[in-house]
């Protein structure tokens, strides 16, 4: 489901963001407009750290407080969504111009499988028109553990981080 922006996209929400901290009377430095970058060039689901390491490993100078501010801005101008499948721990993902979709966790190696169901948005029209309510965004996670029980032993003995399978339905 995931994949790079292209340079169109990425332009434009550099100009999203660059009129929201004008907005805020926030300073638009640099190093918060490679972090934006750095995460529209990435694909699926990522933490801080995640950001950090790649940027530093580029060779980009960033600070991680920076990239931890920057990420609360990009959650708060609606550039990036915050999800936290089940853990203490944060992901972010990509949400200018990306379809709405949920999220299924396994809850033994942490394997998040995203899928899209257009029903879920008849339910939330339906649930808008009976409650008269405004819906702005929705977030479901749906928890369990993988039937290929084999894959996520291999997926949980190798300490690997939160990966995303697309599903189409």
């Amino acid at each position: 489901m995931a994949h790079q922006a292209s340079e169109e996209t990425i332009h434009l929400v550099k100009e999203i963001f660059r009129s929201y901290l004008k907005e805020r009377n926030q300073r638009q430095t640099p190093e918060r407009f490679m972090v934006l970058e750095e995460i529209y060039r990435s694909d699926g689901h990522f933490d801080a750290d995640d950001i950090f390491f790649n940027m530093k490993n580029s060779g980009t100078r960033v600070s991680r407080a920076t990239v931890y501010n920057t990420l609360d801005l990009l959650v708060e101008c609606g550039l990036v969504q915050r999800q936290q499948f089940g853990k203490n721990q944060y992901y972010y993902e990509r949400s200018y111009a990306y379809q709405q979709h949920d999220h299924m966790i396994c809850k033994e190696c942490g394997v998040v499988v995203e899928f899209c169901d257009p029903r879920i948005l008849e339910i939330q029209k339906l649930m808008e028109k009976i409650h008269d309510f405004r819906v702005d965004g929705h977030s479901l996670h749906l928890f369990g553990t993988c039937n290929d029980v084999k894959s996520c032993n291999k997926r949980k003995e190798s300490g690997d981080k939160i990966k995303s399978i697309s599903s189409e339905s």
